[in-house]
């Protein structure tokens, strides 16, 4: 049976103050993901709470993404691990007010990138190589159709999914999916594209793709490096091209799927 201890300045909604005292258990490592808290009647009583307070707690916990709420005879709140998704979203909204646009991705972008593949090298796994390879075969040949090219352009950001997901360096590799996330979420508009603008951006893409797979074969961290590089200033000069740029849109929860089975809330 949890213990609550100290509930935290009186002047604090009691419902802020039980927050804060889970996450202290979780910054204590008392809790760790997937551990189940007691039911709520018990956490109702554990806290000397009402009940009010006690769903007001969870789901602020919820919000936050440190805990999963589930209804039925074996529902209740289970820790989890703050979704990327979840950060994503804070930071997207945050950004909506800011008038973010491409070439401020990309100055970031620019610079991360081929750090985040380099370091991703020697981590690849088979399944990993393989997935790369996919990514380059969905978009070989080249769509004769504007939707399935823009399906194409979402498949060239998955191999720098795949990227990222091998790096060692959680801060590097959250950054560098997020401005991914950012990438396939977020509206490009641009003026005047042709099928043969979108061709010839495939082909571009593609081939840089192939050569930073070859030499992540090879285990050619150096090589990957430069060659992102070069991939990351051609895909800026190719959306300046077509005077590609952002539309905004706040991210709601519906948009990332983030209760996706769940059974409702608590």
């Amino acid at each position: 049976m949890l213990q609550p201890g100290n509930k935290g300045p009186r002047t604090t909604k009691r419902g802020d103050q039980v927050a804060e005292l889970i996450k202290s258990w979780i910054t204590d490592g008392k809790l760790r993901p997937g551990m189940r808290l007691n039911k709520e009647a018990e956490l109702q009583e554990m806290f000397n709470v009402s009940r009010g307070s006690m769903r007001e707690a969870l789901k602020s916990l919820e919000v936050q993404g440190l805990v999963r709420l589930s209804t039925g005879p074996d529902g209740g709140a289970t820790i989890t691990r703050v979704p990327l998704a979840r950060a994503f979203q804070s930071l997207q909204n945050y950004l909506f007010f800011e008038s973010i646009s491409l070439e401020d991705i990309y100055a970031v972008r620019r610079v991360l990138e081929p750090l985040l593949a380099a370091g991703a090298v020697e981590h690849l796994t088979d399944a990993d190589l393989e997935s790369l390879e996919r990514s380059v075969e969905v978009c070989e040949p080249f769509a004769a159709s504007h939707e399935r090219a823009l399906d194409q352009r979402q498949e060239d950001i998955r191999f720098h999914d795949v990227l990222a997901g091998a790096n060692p360096n959680a801060f590097l590799r959250c950054a560098c999916q997020i401005i991914n996330q950012m990438l396939h979420s977020l509206v490009i508009v641009a003026g005047n594209v042709t099928q043969d603008d979108y061709q010839a951006f495939g082909r571009q893409t593609v081939a840089a793709h192939r050569a930073i797979l070859d030499a992540a074969r090879r285990r050619d961290a150096r090589a990957v490096e430069k060659l992102m590089a070069t991939h990351m200033e051609e895909a800026e000069a190719q959306l300046r091209k077509v005077h590609a740029a952002l539309r905004q849109k706040l991210v709601l929860d519906s948009d990332l799927g983030l209760h996706a089975g769940r059974k409702g809330a608590s």
